[in-house]
This record gives C-alpha cells, sequence and structure tokens, in this order.
C-alpha cells in the first residue's frame, strides 16, 4: 500500500467520523483507528459480543459490542424491545445497533430488570458505549 492511498484512508477515517477501517490489500490487511468523540467504557478491545460490566455497585451495564447506530425496537411502528422496570433474561434482544446497513441484534447476556436506558433511538453509538442498566437478579 503507498503512503497517499494511507492518507486517503485516514482522510475518510475523519470525513466519516469512523473509529476504525480495515483494508486488505494485496495479501495484507491493515486496520487504522482514531478516538471519536466521548469514549463511555472500554473503547479497546474485539468487536466480538457485548460485555456486560459493572456500572455501579448494585447494576451491570450492557455495552455496544459495534459502532454504529442504536434502535430501541425493530420498526418506528413497534414498541421497544424492552422498557425500564421490565425484566429480561439472557439471550433476549434488548435493541438494534445498524452497522454498515445491516441490523445486528443485541442480546442480553445476564438477567436483569432495566433499570436506565443511556442511549437515545437514532443516535450514533461507539463500541464498549453504556446501552443499558440493568439491576441484576
Amino acid at each position: 500500500m503507498n503512503i497517499e492511498t494511507l492518507r486517503e484512508i485516514v482522510r475518510l477515517l475523519k470525513d466519516e467520523n469512523l473509529s476504525e477501517i480495515t483494508i486488505s490489500d494485496e495479501g495484507a490487511t491493515f486496520t487504522v483507528r482514531q478516538t471519536v468523540g466521548r469514549v463511555a467504557g472500554s473503547g479497546a478491545g474485539s468487536q466480538q459480543t457485548p460485555a456486560a460490566a459493572p456500572a455501579a455497585p448494585d447494576g451491570l451495564a450492557l455495552t455496544a459490542p459495534l459502532v454504529g447506530t442504536f434502535y430501541r425496537r425493530p420498526t418506528p411502528e413497534d414498541a421497544p424491545f424492552v422498557e425500564p422496570g421490565q425484566v429480561v433474561n439472557p439471550g433476549d434482544t434488548v435493541c438494534l445497533i445498524e452497522a454498515m446497513k445491516v441490523m445486528n441484534e443485541i442480546k442480553a447476556e445476564v438477567a436483569g430488570r432495566l433499570r436506565t436506558v443511556m442511549a437515545e433511538e437514532g443516535a450514533p453509538v461507539e463500541y464498549g458505549q453504556v446501552l443499558f442498566v440493568f439491576d441484576p437478579l
């Protein structure tokens, strides 16, 4: 990869306000990362699965496993997947994150009662950003 191509990738990263771009070129793979906006939770690491981490001594935080747009409901006409006060079980879908035109279902990893929704409908979210806070059951 030549330096001008690398500059174009960095420019795209900044112009589109992305946190990471991975490019494969001539058998080599390159990842370019930057810190975007405020960092909530653990912004480093792989984008594999949602993490349930302590948000408060008596609560659990469900964090975004990827960068994208946050949706609490499957369509604008439908009710949210989960409302404050509602109990969820491991595997229950709690929201969607749209990334690159793909709707990714985000599922609860532990049982809990939803205390607070921390992200806004239709808002961009970052990897590691707290989406929900649950009271453990």
